[in-house]
Formats: structure tokens, sequence, C-alpha cells
């Protein structure tokens, strides 16, 4: 095979993402005039924004060989209580810090359930899900919270004429990259990820390695749990219903393969992108709610069995060598 073609098989697998969304904004442009609208491009990246902070978390814990099914639940009680702290201290600093440690604390004790006790992560953040809802509704008895309005502009201003959500969107874009690339504890999580055992053997503290993980998460769904509040200008303690697998769906899209080990941010990125145009494109040419249910979960489907595909073909072709 000649170089040349090499090259070509190399670019169309780096950016076969980019060129995913291309091709789609083109098809969907050509199907619906609004869609190319800067007004509705900008909704689709605000509106976005929240589930792609979720996301650098849900692709944080599957490279890691890790899960986080609460992500949802966990935003609406971080949201109810930042919320709640904000109408008694109008601080908009101290508030993004209430919702962080209120998520951190909920996934510490997935983190425990899964290092210390053995727990599977599938159970251990299911039933910080069921917890964390439950906390929620019984904060607020059910009622929505609302009276912030000097928090909505961290969710619905403007600087420069970029949505604010999308300077969060941004700061967590650069932080993952650079936690994920250049740092240790990134390497770690690619090591247990990878191979739990063999990173075990090589000194890495797998436990440790697992609750910083969660911690993590814990800190990207506080911040976007803060920036949600501002957005829909108030706290919906049934808020947040299905972010978590909007999230691990934008995560498995973008690259991440749920065996762990693989994944990047800038892939989780184009991802949750691709989602995000897909669902705006469904409303636009109003597809019924209920169908796009089944997309979505069609989409999941077809993303996890390229991603098996694709380990057993890298497996097969180890194995002929």
């Amino acid at each position: 095979m000649s170089t040349k073609s090499k090259d070509w098989r190399t670019i169309l697998s780096d950016y076969s993402l980019v060129l995913i969304l291309v091709v789609m904004m083109i098809i969907c442009s050509v199907a619906n005039e609004n869609f190319l609208k800067l007004n509705n491009l900008m909704n689709v990246v605000k509106q976005q924004s929240v589930i792609i902070m979720i996301s650098f978390g849900a692709m944080l814990l599957i490279i890691g060989g890790l899960l986080d099914l609460a992500a949802g639940s966990v935003l609406a009680l971080s949201g109810v209580i930042c919320v709640s702290f904000y109408q008694k201290v109008p601080n908009v600093f101290l508030t993004i810090l209430v919702a962080i440690v209120v998520a951190v604390l909920c996934n510490l004790v997935s983190a425990v359930m899964v290092t210390y006790f053995h727990a599977p992560p599938f159970i251990a953040t299911l039933a910080v899900q069921a917890m964390a809802r439950g906390g929620a509704l019984f904060y607020t008895s059910g009622t929505n919270l609302y009276d912030i309005e000097g928090l909505t502009f961290i969710g619905q201003g403007s600087f420069l004429g970029i949505p604010m959500p999308v300077y969060f969107m941004l700061a967590c874009l650069i932080a993952m990259s650079y936690l994920t690339k250049q740092t240790k504890l990134g390497r770690s999580v690619y090591a247990v990820g990878g191979n739990e055992e063999a990173a075990r053997a090589s000194g890495i503290n797998v436990d440790k390695v697992k609750v910083l993980a969660y911690v993590i998460n814990g800190i990207l769904v506080g911040l976007a749990a803060a920036v949600w509040v501002a957005r829909v200008n108030g706290a919906m303690p049934n808020g947040g219903q299905g972010y978590e697998f909007d999230a691990m769906t934008s995560t498995i899209i973008g690259g991440t393969s749920f065996s762990g080990g693989v994944g990047t941010a800038f892939g989780t990125l184009i991802g949750s992108f691709i989602v995000g145009f897909l669902n705006n494109i469904m409303n636009l040419a109003s597809i019924d709610s209920y169908l796009q249910q089944v997309v979505r979960g069609f989409i999941i489907g077809v993303a996890v069995i390229w991603d098996i595909y694709s380990k057993d073909k890298k497996s097969f072709k180890k194995g002929k060598k």
C-alpha cells in the first residue's frame, strides 16, 4: 500500500467525526432552510453546553471503566440546593461552589460504593440516582424554585456576542483535554480502563484513581447544574431526567470506547454536537417526540455495536501479527 494511501486513511480515521458532523449539517441545511440560521445554531450550542459539560465527566469515567447513571438526578439535587442557597446568599461564585460541593458529595458516595464495597458502577450509581432524585423532591416538596434574577446571567447572558454557557463549556473542554493528555492522573485513568490488573501491577493506586475520576465528574455535573438553573430561570426537582444517557450517547458517538481505555475530550465535544444538531433538525422537522426517542436509542445501539466491532477487528489484526 502506498504512503499516500496510508496518509488519506489516517486523515479519514483522525477526522471522521468532524466529517460526519459537516456532512450532517449540510444535509440538515438542505432539509430545512432555518437550520443554518445563526440564531438556530447559537441556540443549539447554548442548549447543548450543559450536556457537553456532563459528557466530559461521563467520558472520563467510561475511559476508566466506570459509569454514572446518576448525573441527571444529581444535577437536579445540586440545582435546587444552589438556588435555595442563592435566595438566602445572593452570591454567584458561592452559589456555583455550593452546586459543585453537592455534586461532588453525591459522586463520593458512588466512589465509596465502587471502590471500598466493590459494588458494580451500574448498581452504585443507580442507587445514588434514586437517592439524589428523592432528595431533590423531598427538599422542595416537589415544587419548582424560582426568583434567581441575579444568577441568570451565567446561563442567559453573553459576552462579546457569545453566550456565557459556551465559555463554561470551553473552559471544561480545555481543562479535560489537559487532564487527559498532560497529567499523570489522566494517563492513570486510561491505564485503569484499559487493563485494571495491569495498572495495579504497575503501581497505580487504582482505587484512588477511581475516586478522583468520580470527584472530577462531580465538579463537572455541579458546574453544569449551576449553568442549567441559570439558563432555565429556576430549579426543578424533576429536571435533568435522561441527561446521563444524552451524555453517554455523546461520549460513545465521540469515540470513547465503552470497554474503557479509549476516548478524547475533543471527540466527546463533536459527538455532543452531532447529537445536538440531530435533535434540532428533528424538532425543526416536527418529528414526534416519542419517535425521537426511538432514533436516539437506535443511534446508541449503532455506536456501541460499532465500538465492539472496531475493537474486535483490532484484536484480530494483532492476533494475526
